[in-house]
């Protein structure tokens, strides 16, 4: 059957990055859409099938040949082993990576009778980015039972890890597995459509079955399932009991955002029980902050635990797309620090404040009236919670964003409230981005005769808002006009445990002029390439 042009536009798309979801937006799906056809896409025969082509060509198109991989392991070798700034334990890891490295590098030469294939089902070589070769093998000899892999945007560490877990269930008949994340409604759009995309790329579509409700993946010949479930359903997670067998494989995905690692043994404890042997994968972008408490967990030397630092840069140009290098360039010229964040996964942030981008500076009416594209964003609230509304510009060309208009008022209902902007000179031409929580208070608004429309919110979105404006260069606020907005943007932190750690979450209290900001903003960060 020939693919519709859509179907081929998304083929197209989902061979950038692997996401299923982002793929059928990008091919023209609406969103509400794309979450449900981009998963049912990858499992249609003749998108499977055209999907398996492109990635049967890879080697020859990202010229990850034999002789690229056998050089890559040897550059990896030749760093490690002029590299005595390590301490002894980390380095003894290292090299036993590396050992290993030279007992199957041969298995790469010999292609009548490959060493490391004759164990089992084998990942081809093709698939995995040269910096998780030497975890690769590690995983294939079971060197350790945790393995953290942390780094930048574009790193292949999450197509790896699932890569990974699809091969041990086949190779381990009595293994089941269990893919968490902190919040159960991100699970959908990440992990779960992570393990169907590496069960399409290692060709092995018609083993397995999935489900969404229950959330599971199942090897149709073993009966061996792929669990997903969120640490805020503790209940769930407890109660998660495969038909036989154990669980004896786990995956932490945002690790950073679990609530420290009190909170992950506890899970651990819980899930993996009755088998002798286990494999922990815990995978994030390591936060700004430099003790945050995933950051700080990592430099724990432990003899069961690999960690794996990568970039982009290690992943072959055609698996990112020039698209994503053009942006991680483009940041690299205008924002250094925010590209060593962000793209090379460097924690180079103090303390637990979250926006080390606030500027404060003296905004003239001037360059108010110079602005061309100004955003509006109302927090809807009453008592003990304010209504808040702030005015923002973005420039685009500078990533800079000026925040130079606030209000914020106790106990005045929508009439009054709408009066207040009606009176300050907002039009029927004004946009106003407003929390959709109160949908009563949006109609209100439109009756009153502004133009206001509620933020479409959705799993992700306060965590990816967030980081979108602490990576602009510049965020300009004027403390004489938002007097409120600049405490609030200059005194928020990040989440801390009961011990004081610092984790990767956004509270949810004193932000009310920044929910604004990003309500303003949200038709700027949902946009492809914010």
């Amino acid at each position: 059957m020939a693919l519709t042009p859509k179907q081929k536009r998304f083929v197209e798309e989902y061979l950038v990055d692997l996401n299923a979801t982002a793929a059928a937006k990008r091919a023209g799906y609406s969103p509400k859409t794309a979450d449900r056809i981009g998963p049912e896409l990858l499992g249609k025969t003749c998108v499977s099938r055209a999907i398996q082509e492109a990635i049967k060509c890879r080697e020859e198109r990202t010229q990850v040949t034999q002789d690229y991989v056998i050089k890559k392991l040897k550059e990896i070798a030749d760093k490690e082993a002029s590299d005595t700034q390590e301490s002894d334990l980390k380095f003894s890891n290292k090299l036993k990576a590396l050992e290993l490295l030279g007992k199957h590098v041969g298995a790469f030469e010999k292609q009548d009778k490959p060493a490391i294939e004759s164990s089992g089902f084998e990942i081809p070589a093709r698939l995995i980015a040269p910096a998780f070769l030497p975890v690769h093998l590690d995983v294939l000899e079971h060197g350790h039972t945790e393995y953290v892999e942390k780094g930048g945007r574009g790193s292949a560490k999450s197509s790896f890890i699932s890569l990974e877990i699809v091969s041990l269930i086949k190779n381990n008949p009595q293994m089941h597995a269990l893919c968490c994340r902190k919040v159960g409604n991100t699970l959908q759009s990440s992990v779960y459509n992570q393990i169907l995309w590496a069960i399409d790329a290692l060709d092995l579509t018609e083993e397995f079955e999935a489900t969404k409700n229950p959330m599971e993946v199942t090897c149709k010949s073993t009966g061996q399932k792929i669990y997903f479930r969120g640490a805020d359903d503790p209940m769930k997670l407890k109660s998660t009991k495969p038909p036989f067998g154990y669980i004896g494989i786990l995956w932490f995905e945002e690790l950073d955002q679990f609530a420290g690692d009190k909170e992950c043994r506890s899970i651990q404890q819980s899930v993996i029980r009755g088998g002798d042997e286990a494999y922990i994968f815990k995978s994030f972008n390591p936060p700004k902050a430099k003790n945050n408490w995933a950051n700080k967990y990592c430099e724990q030397l432990k003899e069961s635990r690999l960690v794996t630092h990568s970039d982009y840069r290690s992943v072959p140009v055609k698996w990112l797309g020039k698209a994503f290098l053009d942006e991680a360039e483009y940041l690299k010229g205008i924002n250094h620090s925010a590209y060593e964040h962000e793209y090379l996964g460097i924690s180079n942030g103090n303390g637990g404040m979250v926006f080390e981008n606030v500027v404060a500076e003296t905004i003239t009416d001037r360059q108010v009236a110079a602005f061309d594209r100004v955003l509006n964003g109302v927090d809807w609230g009453y008592y003990p919670d304010p209504w808040a509304f702030n005015r923002v510009h973005y420039d685009a060309a500078r990533r800079t964003l000026y925040i130079f208009d606030e209000l914020t008022a106790w106990k005045k209902g929508n009439r009054e409230t709408a009066d207040i902007l009606l009176e300050r000179g907002m039009t029927r031409e004004d946009l106003v981005t407003a929390d959709s929580a109160e949908p009563k208070s949006v109609a209100d608004y439109k009756k009153f005769g502004l133009w206001c429309f509620g933020a479409v919110k959705g799993p992700g979105s306060v965590e990816y808002s967030m980081k979108w404006l602490q990576s602009l260069v510049k965020i300009v606020i004027d403390p004489a006009r938002c007097p409120d907005t600049y405490e609030e943007f200059t005194e928020y932190e990040y989440e801390r445990t009961k011990d004081g750690e610092i984790i990767s979450g956004y509270p949810d209290t004193n932000n009310h002029h920044i929910d604004c900001v990003r309500y303003a903003t949200e038709t700027i960060w949902k946009r492809r390439g914010q």
